[in-house]
């Protein structure tokens, strides 16, 4: 008689957030494309008005049954300081997709978390170690190859990026501060809820109204933006950050893959090299610290667009 699984035996850590994380690449692959979609009939602006508006929606849709009371906050001026600065990484984000190589914007946001290394001890006191000093080496290390400063000429927009890169690492920390007090569903909703007004205003003065053709595609940027957000979450929460960050890496293949099939677009020795130095430093900065070598929380975080 052979041995039937277990219907109520749970699911293992690791295979959970496994398939959360397959959920997130496939959503933030999604988004990017259907950033790069909507760009040529909208704004950056109105685009982040409409993917600010789908996720408005659905939270204001499932609310009732996940509970108002998560979205209470005794943080409010830091909830809309940290969506000011956040929307502005997100425009950078959109705007780069539509120029750069898709591959070359993953490969430079992966660097979020070295920002955040270098900016969590003046902003939360956290120590900087040596391990923590060694990865933000290797992460410029990789910058420098991949931009090729003085050999190249460098691409505004990649600077571009390395800002919104920068800009997602105070998300981080801001998130952090937030957290302590507040529920993390708050932290979307209060997102989307400054965010999306600012985006309108932007949006205004070259407003274009939705059509047929674009209604899909504005549907799935907002929806790939928050399931993404949702799913690296539910990833984090099965697993530890030196577990889930390296899967997150399996974004710059499957991208790479993607803008190759789609676009046409080549991947350089350049790239590769800086990309695979960019994704050593991440992974050192990642990794379980010793007793005598603490790891700042704010420091692991999985980058994104939506931070």
């Amino acid at each position: 008689m052979s041995a039937t699984a277990d219907p109520a035996r749970p699911m293992p850590a690791l295979l959970r957030a496994g398939l959360w994380m397959g959920l997130s690449l496939f959503c933030i692959s999604g988004m990017a494309i259907s950033g790069r979609m909507l760009s040529g009939h909208y704004s950056t602006w109105q685009i982040l008005f409409y993917r600010g508006l789908v996720g408005l929606v659905v939270i204001g849709a499932l609310a009732p049954r996940l509970g108002f009371w998560r979205l209470k906050s005794r943080q409010l001026p830091l909830h809309f300081a940290r969506a000011v600065i956040h929307f502005s990484g997100q425009y950078g984000w959109f705007v780069a997709i539509t120029v750069l190589p898709l591959a070359e914007v993953f490969a430079l946001e992966f660097t979020t978390p070295i920002w955040t290394t270098l900016l969590a001890p003046l902003l939360l006191g956290e120590r900087l170690t040596g391990r923590k000093l060694t990865a933000v080496f290797i992460g410029f290390a990789g910058i420098l190859v991949l931009l090729r400063p003085g050999l190249a000429l460098v691409n505004l927009m990649s600077l571009v990026m390395i800002g919104a890169a920068i800009t997602f690492a105070i998300t981080h920390i801001c998130t952090k501060r937030i957290t302590r007090t507040d529920d993390s569903l708050s932290v979307v909703f209060y997102m989307l809820l400054f965010q999306t007004p600012l985006a309108l205003v932007g949006a205004l003065p070259h407003w274009q109204w939705p059509t047929l053709a674009t209604l899909p595609w504005i549907v799935a940027v907002g929806l790939t933006a928050l399931t993404a957000h949702y799913a690296i979450s539910k990833a984090l929460t099965a697993a530890d950050a030196s577990v889930v960050v390296p899967m997150d890496f399996l974004r710059l293949p499957l991208i790479a893959v993607v803008g190759w099939a789609l676009y046409g677009e080549e991947l350089s020795f350049w790239l590769v090299i800086g990309a695979a130095l960019i994704c050593l430093g991440t992974w050192i900065n990642t990794r379980p610290a010793r007793a005598a070598d603490p790891e700042p929380a704010a420091a692991t975080a999985v980058n994104g667009p939506d931070g």
